[in-house]
């Protein structure tokens, strides 16, 4: 495991990280939290590990979760109203992951993070055809495309230059925090080893749909996983969603 701090000098929160950009924490909305006390819950807990800013990216994925900006705006005042009753204060927006197949349309609206940063995920089996010319197009509507969790697509691992043409077209990764440990299986530990030591990551997110996530980040966290890890590494979450 590569680490970008000396394993004798860690901390065990993320307020070096401190914004979450990554996210599944609005209610009812996708196969993130089932209800607002969940929502309540994960935020509360990962506040208290050092996290001080929450976007929220529920999918838009039309087959599945055919999201849109209003109900992804319902689904966070719900949460803001339950944060104000239960007198949680801190930072919490959305914007959405979408999910990037042939029912996808570049267009003027898409829901993006602070900045115009465009989260989107690709099929876990293969790319959609002319992905670089799909690319191209949001580039020049002034899109800046950040590519979910890429060490999960497997089918990379036998053909690791696409990673490197993808960062040459100016596409942005976020790395998904329990991706480190094996949590989503042996090749997606080592691809995110992989584009850790190319140093080609931009942003990390804990990506936490659910209670077994929660736990998990949790137990990491308390033990200085993530800092010993990755502790010293240049990730861009406060640089640029920092509000």
């Amino acid at each position: 495991m590569i680490s970008f701090f000396q394993r004798n000098n860690y901390v065990n929160d993320m307020a070096w990280l401190g914004v979450d950009m990554h996210n599944h924490i609005l209610p009812g909305i996708d196969d993130g939290a089932a209800n607002a006390a969940h929502s309540v819950h994960f935020i509360k807990t990962l506040s208290n590990l050092g996290f001080d800013q929450f976007i929220c990216t529920p999918h838009i994925f039309t087959d599945l979760y055919p999201n849109t900006a209003q109900t992804i705006a319902s689904a966070l005042a719900e949460v803001e109203t339950a944060l104000a009753m239960a007198d949680i204060c801190i930072k919490i927006s959305a914007a959405a992951e979408y999910m990037v197949d042939d029912t996808f349309r570049v267009k003027e609206n898409l829901i993006c993070l602070p900045g115009k940063y465009l989260l989107m995920e690709i099929p876990y089996l293969a790319e959609i055809e002319k992905m670089d010319q799909l690319i191209f197009e949001l580039q020049i509507k002034g899109f800046k495309v950040i590519f979910a969790h890429p060490e999960r697509y497997s089918f990379y691992y036998h053909k690791l230059d696409r990673y490197f043409r993808l960062k040459q077209m100016g596409v942005l990764f976020q790395l998904n925090l329990l991706s480190l440990n094996g949590y989503y299986g042996k090749t997606a530990k080592f691809l995110s080893n992989y584009l850790l030591k190319k140093e080609w990551y931009d942003f990390a997110g804990t990506d936490i749909h659910h209670h077994q996530h929660l736990n998990e980040i949790q137990l990491l966290i308390t033990k200085g996983y993530f800092h010993k890890t990755i502790g010293g590494y240049p990730f861009k979450n406060q640089e640029l969603f920092k509000a």
